[in-house]
């Protein structure tokens, strides 16, 4: 082949090479299964590109812009895509930067390195966190470059669940649950709690578990004013079907590809 053909896309022949990369090898390449493995998929019709379900095993894509999704679950396959769990310790503002030097999670991206470990030529900018937790409120704090992801991952429309644990001052009467189901009136608007149990109590105090798909401004912290039990701490632990875990305070880890997947999911990409 001549270079004048290499740089025009023909063979020696003059024919055109097919563009894009084979499907089997994108999903190889994408840590889904081995080649002979992916192409068992296709073959079964697990496996659609742009919303369509593809059975043909010479079918090409082009990894940058193409949609894939395996079994309803959508497959990253840029390496220039970041989806990181972050455990925020207290006393950190969810702000990449702040003009007052407070602690930040800008600081800590910086600390453990995420930028020179993701980004090619430092772009920190285009990181940013999937909405806010509270200097005071610890846990679990999603980060990615995804911008479309992570608007439909803040917009109340996709009603995203948020599961967190409260320590509250006092012993919750068994009924609050089911006050806390039906709604509590706060100065915004009414607020529901998708669902609620008691974990412990002890000294006092009782450690409550709730699940809810708000995103207000301090919304738990407002609702348990509300009803009569402030919080003394606060952690969230779950958004969607990624989970904290054991994962240590002040520590990054990049979501593996089932969490990635559910949080395509559960806002429709």
């Amino acid at each position: 082949m001549s270079a004048m053909d290499a740089m025009s896309g023909t063979t020696g022949t003059g024919e055109r090479r097919p563009d894009g990369v084979r499907l089997q090898k994108v999903l190889a390449q994408a840590g889904v299964a081995s080649r002979r493995a992916s192409e068992e998929m296709i073959a079964e019709g697990r496996v659609s590109v742009d919303g369509k379900i593809v059975r043909e095993m010479g079918r090409r894509i082009d990894p940058a812009s193409a949609v894939v999704h395996v079994d309803g679950s959508r497959i990253v396959l840029g390496d220039d895509l970041v989806h990181l769990a972050l455990n925020k310790p207290r006393g950190i503002l969810s702000t990449m930067s702040d003009d007052r030097a407070r602690p930040c999670v800008g600081d800590l991206v910086v600390e453990r390195g995420i930028t020179e470990e993701h980004f090619e030529g430092g772009a920190r900018s285009r990181l940013f966190h999937v909405g806010r937790l509270d200097a005071e409120t610890e846990g679990l704090l999603l980060l990615t470059n995804d911008g479309d992801l992570g608007h439909r991952l803040m917009h109340p429309s996709y009603e995203i669940e948020k599961t967190y644990l409260a320590e509250v001052l006092g012993q919750v009467p068994r009924d609050l649950g089911k006050r806390l189901r039906a709604g509590v009136e706060l100065d915004d608007g009414p607020v529901k709690v998708h669902s609620f149990k008691l974990v412990d109590f002890h000294a006092g105090r009782s450690m409550v578990e709730l699940v809810i798909h708000e995103g207000r401004k301090h919304v738990v912290r407002r609702l348990f004013d509300q009803v009569g039990f402030p919080v003394q701490r606060l952690v969230r632990t779950a958004v969607g079907e990624v989970r904290l875990g054991n994962q240590r305070p002040g520590r990054f880890r990049a979501l593996n590809r089932a969490e990635v997947g559910s949080l395509y999911r559960s806002v429709g990409m």
